[in-house]
């Protein structure tokens, strides 16, 4: 490996957060070998530890962490954050793989699911971009049908968790569920999110869609490589706490048979097919929750047109969508020796 050969240098930039507790887990649960975790977090978390390979480790600063020189940085401490840090810790040879939106669509930058494009990484990706957490797992169930019929268009749909928010939003949800709804200026919607449906996920775009759905039709073309398709979305934060669901139509250049779908998506690493309507068996974000793989059932000819096809996608969204997709990244870099000695 290009890194001294035994140590493995990790931080991880926005730790105690919802989505950098669960970097941790994983780490863990996939036993990246890392031999020093670097905790870092804004100036409010100094003096608090996070607990890690049952060692309780403090939580330092950005400068800390950059004297430390970890081999990759993870970060997951929103945009305007990762604007500033990243490009510095590049800068002395750190391999950063950024979780927000920061640099996904940024073209000298890629955008990685491990399972789908990760073989275009060299070692001179020094911001490496995370995708969303909605796109991430519909286009791991989109990208083998893509190669095997050629894609065409997709209506997108999405249910998506309030956790997907981040700690505010589930505070809100949590108040109102007790019975005491927070004040405005502390809830992380204009409306209440407990037995309601918010037909907007982030803030209105010029053309009437908002980022979130941008980013589905985006990210989506960059991530599968194919500036043609034709994508429209519409994004819905729902009170569910456990992930993301997504009825997507699909259509295709070439013909299909639906067997052959199921047989290619079961045959698809991360993917788990749940498509037994005998059983009542699908996906759903009660049972998705906590697990690291991609699940799709619904699976169905749309007929009103040619070579359509309907599918229900279902992933936790601070793993596969988030946590867990950065650390197969940082898996990937250590397996293939992309990364710098320092």
């Amino acid at each position: 490996m290009a890194h001294e050969r035994g140590k493995m240098r990790l931080a991880v930039v926005g730790v105690t957060g919802l989505v950098g507790r669960v970097i941790l887990e994983v780490l863990e649960e996939l036993q990246v070998p890392v031999t020093e975790l670097i905790p870092v977090a804004s100036a409010r978390s100094m003096g608090s530890t996070v607990r890690f390979k049952h060692q309780d480790i403090p939580v330092i600063s950005m400068e800390q962490a950059i004297e430390r020189r970890p081999h990759i940085a993870i970060f997951s401490a929103g945009a305007s954050v990762s604007l500033e840090w990243a490009p510095a810790f590049a800068a002395i040879g750190t391999t950063v793989i950024d979780n927000s939106s920061a640099w996904r669509m940024d073209a000298s930058k890629k955008l990685i699911v491990p399972e789908i494009n990760a073989h275009t990484l060299t070692k001179e990706d020094k911001i490496i971009a995370n995708p969303n957490c909605s796109t991430i797992q519909m286009v791991m169930v989109l990208a083998p049908l893509h190669k095997t019929f050629g894609l065409e268009r997709l209506v997108i749909s999405t249910y998506q968790s309030y956790t997907g928010t981040g700690a505010k939003a589930v505070a809100q949800y949590e108040a109102e569920k007790a019975g005491n709804p927070l004040p405005k200026e502390k809830m992380a919607y204009h409306y209440p999110i407990f037995e309601n449906a918010i037909p907007q996920c982030d803030v209105f775009t010029d053309n009437g869609y908002t980022k979130e759905e941008m980013k589905l039709v985006n990210e989506t073309k960059k991530i599968l490589n194919d500036q043609n398709l034709r994508i429209t979305a519409t994004a819905v934060r729902i009170p569910v706490n456990g992930g993301h669901s997504e009825s997507v139509n699909a259509e295709f250049a070439r013909p299909f048979q639906v067997e052959e779908v199921r047989e290619i998506l079961s045959n698809t690493p991360g993917i788990q097919v749940q498509d037994d309507q005998t059983h009542y068996t699908y996906p759903m974000p009660l049972f998705a929750k906590h697990k690291n793989d991609v699940f799709v059932g619904r699976i169905r000819r749309d007929d009103s047109v040619t070579n359509g096809l309907n599918l229900w996608i279902v992933a936790d969204n601070l793993r596969k969508g988030a946590a867990t997709n950065a650390v197969q990244i940082a898996s990937y870099l250590l397996e293939h020796a992309l990364l710098e000695t320092n």
